[in-house]
Order: C-alpha cells, then structure tokens, then sequence
C-alpha cells in the first residue's frame, strides 16, 4: 500500500491505487434505505484511476465503526465512509473517527460559519451544530450544495450519506488524490450455459492472470446466456484475452455479441 495522506494533487501513476468504502447506518442493513452510494463511489473513484477493491455496510456501533476505520485504512490506500455525520444522537461517526485515530472532536469554525447562516432557535442551531465537530487536525471536503463540509484525516475521507450531497463532496475532490492506472473491461455476451464453456474460461484467465476474468450468468427473451466480462490495465492482454473468448464462443457454436463499451 502506497503511503497516501493528503489531498494534495499529485501525478497518475501506474501502479495500482486502491480503497474501501464504508457504507455506515443502520437504515441500510434494516433495508429501509437503499444505497446507491457505493455504486457511484466505485464509478467515479475507477474512472479517475482509484480502484475500489472492498466495501462494508456496518451499523452505527461505535466499536464496529472504530474497529472498521483502523483495519481497512491500514490496508488500503484510501477509506471513503458514507453516513452518521447529521444533528442526531445516532449521527456517530465523525467521533468514531476522532476515537480510531485518538485524537479529540473539536468544533470546526468553518463548518460553524456555514451552519449558522441559517438562524435557528437556540436549540435547534445546537442539534445542527453536531455536524460541525470533526477530528482534530482534520481536513476539510467541500460541499458544493452550500451545506455543511465533510472532512479527511489522513487517508480516511468522511462524507454524508444523503447521496445528493455525497456525489457533490466527492467530485469536489477531483484531482486532488493520488491515482494509478485506470481499469478497463471488454464485455462479450453469448447465448450459452456457462458450463459449455467453463474450461477454456478458465484456460484464459490462467493465460492473463493480471487480468480478470469473470462470467455472469442471465436469462433473457427465454433463453439462458453469460455476459463475460474481462477486465485490467493492460490494454494490450485486454484485447488478447477478448478475442480469445470471442473464438472460445464461437468454437462452443455461439455468436460473440460485444457490448458497448
């Protein structure tokens, strides 16, 4: 793992840049909210050369949070958390952040600024005040909707879970994270069960084993097929490897049909 902990920008590289997202609330296992947060993170991080490589959907457990934080930012060059920085007592996260890097909560005086622009009875302006508590020492992420920001402390980025406001924070951070090569992927479709063709996939992803090679099942207008979809940075073996599982197809009496890419 590269040692990455600022948000300065820095040139793509080649090698491989990796993260994990943390999908935290309770409102998602309970199945209440359904999240799309994690698609669009993995989307955008893979499309600016970041690759997204586990993700975890937890509760709002402090020893689960803080436990969570310090084993993936060990292991990954990023962390990107969605969910539990709002007004409310099961809003825990940015103090599960504080406790995993054992630092103090402290009030941001930016994040205060943006929060008392809109007035408030007292009561309800500390309530809103919560999202103004960040790690000491963290910095922070814009928030291009005009609300309160999210925030980074070393190599763990917090941002809310409302995925408006999560996609808003994220592009904010468009040029500023180390980054490696990009993964691309060739997808080919045939109307074949996959046991027809399981040996000689598995021959080809033995061949490019920097690649990977993967069969997804479907069964569509009445008929059983597989899109196969193979993906990696070397566009080189990219385009061997497809066209062997065109011919592999076409030799098992299918007709390769490439997707769009």
């Amino acid at each position: 793992m590269t040692d990455i902990s600022t948000t300065e920008p820095t040139k793509k590289g080649t090698a491989a840049v990796t993260a994990a997202v943390l999908i935290i609330g309770n409102e998602i296992l309970s199945g209440r909210t359904q999240d799309t947060n994690l698609n669009h993170l993995a989307k955008t991080l893979g499309s600016w050369g970041i690759q997204v490589r586990e993700a975890s959907v937890i509760p709002d457990i402090e020893e689960t949070i803080v436990n969570s934080v310090n084993t993936l930012r060990q292991h990954f060059d990023y962390v990107f958390t969605t969910g539990g920085i709002g007004p409310t007592h099961d809003d825990i996260t940015a103090e599960c952040i504080a406790k995993a890097f054992e630092v103090p909560l402290v009030i941001h005086p930016e994040i205060e600024a943006v929060i008392r622009r809109r007035e408030a009875p007292e009561d309800v302006m500390q309530n809103r005040l919560r999202m103004a508590r960040v790690p000491q020492g963290a910095r922070l992420i814009d928030n291009p909707t005009g609300g309160p920001q999210g925030f980074a402390l070393a190599n763990v980025h917090v941002m809310a879970g409302i995925p408006l406001v999560m996609q808003a924070m994220l592009s904010s951070l468009e040029g500023k994270l180390n980054t490696g090569a990009i993964v691309q992927s060739r997808s080919i479709t045939a109307y074949l069960g996959e046991s027809q063709i399981a040996a000689e996939l598995t021959a080809i992803q033995d061949r490019f084993a920097e690649l990977d090679v993967g069969s997804y099942p479907f069964f569509r207008d009445s008929r059983y097929g597989t899109t196969l979809v193979i993906r990696g940075t070397n566009l080189e073996d990219l385009e061997a490897a497809a066209q062997l599982v065109r011919d592999m197809v076409t030799a098992a009496g299918g007709e390769p049909l490439d997707a769009q890419r």
